[in-house]
């Protein structure tokens, strides 16, 4: 691999001149973006080697060299990564895995096919799609990855005049008030000239249509909405907005702000999503340096875990499911100009905007549509890998089901309405990148037909695999180590072996109805807002679990019947051996499912955050058994830290010992150092419960108290607003683990929480039962003593 290739695949790292202080007169040049001919000449390399290696793996060669071949290939790609080398030849490795996919695929296309039967026929063409359609992915996958853009923040210049215009959107739907508050108040506190941002809530939940709506109970609600909303809105010195009727959901609600303001660029949060104190000064700065820059995109961080981070207990030890898309797939678009808008935590440029009259809204995935329509007229994005928000994710399997069914109708949609492999004005590179991030949503098929395939051979004897073992171990073997070798190379460290299974095999059930039904009728689906602020008051079952329980038990069954089969010597023991294999992996799989849909207790409206703060707290007034406060001659301190944090309250832990002075009740001031400010605040706390956790510390829980503005402004910057601490947080738990370790931790995981699931439902099951019975013997003896009687 010559030297040019070497540079021009590895990972690049976005240095820009307006580092320097402000100022300093370079900071009027543009930052090097990844200019047009470096991207061509990328885009060139990278198609011209892949031309050399699909023509090298179409040649025919016997089983013995295919096999020596195959084996060599990913014994290179194992030296590499074990010599650290692999960054340094990042194009050769990735082909190497593309040379086994593409000779995999051709082996399978041109010997593996034939009719034995229509049944056989039927499942073995849909078992051929099904690979066909992870080769396809795979091989799009490579090539968006194949140079991830790093981007370091730039300051605001403010030497050529006034900062630019900013209007914030937060468009609402039926988001509590509280939630709107938080989002609110850190979106005022942004650090910028303070004339020149307008904060604006978007309020679809009391439009004029709702609150004259023919039901008047609904009515009544959507009027009282209105009216809190916009004294919340007034009172923290933000706008309130809505509009005559809720047409086109969310890209309507934004298109009807546009028409009512005029900032030269928006900046959009979700209603969740709490914005850090240096949003604006970290991502404005690039649409001073890029007049043609239309967007600038940041991660979407969450500070509560998703169902299968909670519910398997893992929250803050292993990257959640989005990280591997904003710390990976994200930059690698970046680098071909093809990063796309994902609905908030984003700046866009008005000017842009109205070109095409505003957020588009053909699709019900809105922002990766906008996205594709100013790429389409040559405006370029830009991605900046750092969490300036924090937001929520679904606390519940069945909202995060919601949410991801719409995600994957909305962008099969795309495809089929804006399909950017034939819309005119985008790049080749565009086009792939797209196409790459809107196929992907198809993966519930593949995961199902993979799921069912080994159970069916095993079960009614249904061929799929035209194939002896020994071609399987030469062809299909190392296309799947190359794949799992590549995918832990580009995405180990932000998302562990067969994560990725567990999260597609839980939504790939649901999905595919929801695909079915957006390919059969594309304009049915609408846009659904996703529930947020679920509670639960203990442990359960989720409602969607039925058809995992089937599907186990099916594949269950298929497993046993295998085995008996090996067992019983059947002609066919090497074929029936790797579906029993397959088998199991499923239900390694499967169990790890099960333990995800037992829903774990959600209490808390406003999860708590990690933090590691010192702090003080400062006793005001003790109050004893009966209420009395007696009089002080001085008030008690001690030393603590600070371990998680909302906006309502804390987890404080002091010395061992301390907890006979900090009596429940009490109030107190906590004095702790305010990042996002510089300084430190003094927030009013209650003390509402002192414990010994059973770690040798004690800890003490409070709520904050000061319900004024000031006070809502000092623990919003407090949790909230330090983007330095959730660029830790995030750092802490994206981490390679490796594949063996990945494997032990969801056969471990899965299994644990799965005891806990089936102990439940059998509970439940038994109870059923012995009540059905005691009903049936008490009805039973109300028709017998009469007729004794």
């Amino acid at each position: 691999m010559s030297v040019t290739n070497r540079l021009a695949f590895a990972p690049r790292v976005l240095r820009s001149p307006a580092q320097e202080p402000p100022g300093v007169g370079v900071e009027h040049e543009p930052p090097r973006q990844p200019t047009d001919w470096r991207t061509w000449a990328a885009g060139c390399a990278w198609c011209m080697a892949f031309a050399v290696v699909a023509v090298l793996a179409m040649v025919r060669i016997d089983l013995q060299a295919q096999f020596c071949l195959a084996f060599m290939t990913l014994a290179v790609m194992i030296v590499l990564r074990r010599s650290g080398l692999v960054e340094r030849t990042r194009l050769f490795f990735l082909l190497c895995s593309a040379f086994l996919s593409i000779r995999y695929v051709c082996w399978r296309t041109t010997s593996t096919l034939g009719y034995n039967g229509f049944a056989d026929f039927i499942l073995m063409m849909m078992m051929y799609g099904a690979e066909l359609y992870g080769i396809v992915l795979t091989l799009g996958g490579l090539f968006v990855n194949s140079r991830p853009l790093k981007r370091e923040g730039v300051p605001l210049i403010r030497t050529a005049g006034p900062l630019p215009t900013v209007d914030v959107y937060v468009p609402s739907y039926n988001e509590p008030a509280e939630m709107l508050e938080i989002t609110l108040r850190a979106a005022l506190d942004m650090r910028y000239d303070r004339d020149r941002v307008n904060v604006y809530l978007l309020d679809d939940g009391g439009t004029e249509q709702k609150r004259t709506q023919a039901d008047p109970v609904k009515a009544a609600a959507a009027q009282e909405r209105a009216l809190t909303l916009s004294l919340l809105a007034a009172r923290h010195g933000a706008h309130y907005l809505s509009r005559e009727r809720n047409e086109h959901a969310k890209a309507g609600n934004i298109n009807a702000a546009l028409e009512k303001t005029s900032g030269e660029l928006i900046v959009i949060f979700d209603a969740d999503h709490v914005p850090t104190a240096d949003f604006l000064e970290k991502t404005i700065g690039y649409f001073q340096r890029d007049s043609e820059l239309f967007l600038l995109q940041t991660p979407h961080f969450f500070s509560n875990p998703d169902p299968l981070e909670k519910n398997l207990g893992m929250f803050g030890k292993m990257p959640p499911e989005n990280e591997m898309f904003y710390s990976v797939i994200q930059r690698g678009l970046d680098f071909w100009n093809a990063s796309f808008f994902c609905g908030s935590a984003a700046v866009l440029r008005r000017k842009c905007l109205m070109e095409i009259g505003g957020i588009t809204g053909t699709s019900i995935t809105e922002d990766a549509e906008t996205a594709l329509m100013l790429h389409a007229r040559g405006y370029r994005s830009a991605y900046l890998n750092e969490p300036l928000i924090a937001g929520l994710q679904p606390e519940t399997f069945a909202s995060f089901v919601v949410q991801r069914v719409r995600w994957a109708q909305g962008m099969i949609q795309l495809l089929m309405f804006r399909n950017p492999l034939r819309m005119k004005g985008l790049k080749l590179a565009q086009r792939l990148c797209y196409f790459s991030n809107a196929f992907f949503w198809f993966f519930c098929y593949a995961r199902v037909v993979f799921l069912l395939a080994p159970a069916l051979y095993l079960l009614f004897g249904l061929q799929f695999y035209n194939a002896t073992l020994p071609e399987f171990f030469a062809y299909g073997l190392p296309q799947m180590v190359g794949v799992i070798l590549t995918t832990d190379y580009l995405f180990g460290k932000y998302r562990w072996t067969l994560i990725s299974e567990v999260y597609e095999m839980l939504l790939s059930m649901f999905s595919l109805r929801g695909v079915v039904a957006v390919l059969l009728n594309p304009r049915a689906p609408t846009f659904n807002v996703t529930p947020k602020g679920e509670q639960s008051d203990a442990d359960q079952i989720s409602e969607l679990a039925g058809p995992f329980y089937a599907v186990y038990l099916g594949v269950l069954i298929s497993a046993i019947v295998g085995v008996w089969r090996l067992i019983d010597g059947d002609m066919q023991r090497g074929v029936i051996a790797s579906s029993v294999a397959w088998s199991v992996l499923n239900l390694v799989l499967l169990n790890a499912c099960i333990g995800v849909l037992y829903e774990r207790r959600q209490r808390r409206v406003a999860p708590r955050v990690p933090a590691d703060i010192a702090g003080t707290l400062l006793l005001s007034d003790v109050a004893d058994e009966q209420g009395a406060t007696p009089a002080r001659a001085f008030s008690p301190a001690f030393d603590c830290r600070i371990v998680d944090l909302s906006a309502g309250g804390a987890k404080l832990i002091v010395p061992l010992g301390a907890q006979s002075s900090i009596p429940r009740g009490s109030t107190a001031t906590l004095d702790a150092y305010n990042a996002a400010r510089g300084c430190h605040c003094q927030l009013p706390v209650v003390v509402r419960g002192v414990f010994e956790p059973g770690d040798g510390t004690c800890a003490v829980g409070v709520e904050f108290s000061d319900r004024s503005v000031e006070g809502l402004s000092d623990r919003v910057s407090l949790v909230y607003g330090d983007s330095g601490r959730w660029r830790s947080f995030r750092d802490r738990r994206n981490k390679r683990i490796g594949i063996r370790r990945g494997l032990g931790l969801v056969v471990r995981l899965g299994t644990v929480h799965a005891l806990a699931h089936y102990r439940t439902f059998f509970t439940a099951l038994l109870r059923y039962v012995l009540n059905r019975l005691a009903s049936r013997r008490h009805a039973l003896r109300r028709v017998v003593t009469p007729a004794k009687s």
